[in-house]
């Protein structure tokens, strides 16, 4: 199939990872990318719950009490971000539940987020995850490491079912797969899309990055790209339109020196 003449077309009205991007985290920002350190303490039961209900308040100044300044946690960027989110997304709630354990035996957290937004006579449908590894001073959570993290947002009255092959980790300088499949046969329907780096700056204010749309002619978006040379992390940002409806995904992957750190 020819490609379409490129649009410059901007995401859908909204950036949500990191949702703890949008809440906890203000941290994907700038979290560093190993386990937390092995003197942390993992925040109690109790602390997690009234995180939760924290998020979840409609009070802009609920975390005050419950966080902390430190890795990876910065809590006066994380307040402003989850009242972006709140914006865009009114009935957000967010959800925390005990993630797997880490290969030292550390306890991580899962953090997921759903929304609805209408715009134009279309709703929106946001879900995120993050898997992260907090830290607490046994009163505030004071630290965070992300170490998984991915968004999707959804429009039309039937959302499109589509499946991310992205990894969650790479290898330093390492060529790998970026993969967008739509899960059902296009059957003959037209599709275009695009996929783009976020920076830390458009991560920081939750922009959206602006990409150039083709059209798609293999059910999909299929993409190789690089690792810097450096561990870090990258964040992708795609973008697919249907004619059922618009698709607009994110996805961190943690950039790691030594194999054994691909699975923390």
């Amino acid at each position: 199939m020819a490609p379409s003449r490129p649009l410059n077309a901007p995401l859908p009205p909204v950036r949500t990872p990191q949702l703890l991007g949008a809440c906890l985290a203000g941290l994907a920002v700038v979290a560093s990318v190993g386990v937390a350190p092995a003197l942390a303490a993992p925040p109690s039961a109790a602390q997690l719950q009234a995180l939760e209900s924290a998020l979840n308040s409609s009070s802009e100044t609920a975390l005050a009490g419950l966080l902390q300044a430190g890795p990876g946690l910065d809590p006066a960027q994380l307040e402003n971000r989850r009242r972006l989110l709140r914006q865009q997304f009114p009935d957000a709630r967010w959800q925390l539940s005990s993630g797997t354990q880490l290969r030292d035996g550390q306890p991580t957290v899962t953090l997921r987020v759903e929304g609805t937004r209408r715009q134009g006579g279309t709703t929106y449908r946001l879900e995120a995850e993050q898997l992260l590894a907090l830290q607490s001073d046994g009163t505030r959570i004071n630290g965070q490491t992300v170490l998984r993290e991915k968004s999707l947002l959804r429009s039309g009255d039937k959302p499109v079912p589509v499946s991310l092959l992205i990894p969650d980790a790479v290898l330093t300088g390492q060529r790998y797969d970026v993969d967008v499949i739509f899960d059902e046969p296009l059957d003959g329907a037209l599709a275009a899309g695009g996929i783009a780096a976020i920076t830390p700056q458009q991560q920081a204010s939750m922009a959206s990055p602006s990409m150039e749309l083709g059209a798609l002619g293999g059910g999909g978006l299929f993409k190789i790209v690089q690792a810097p040379l450096s561990p870090g992390s990258q964040t992708w940002a795609v973008l697919l339109v249907h004619p059922d409806g618009i698709v607009s995904a994110t996805k961190r992957v943690r950039v790691v020196a030594d194999r054994k750190s691909l699975e923390p």
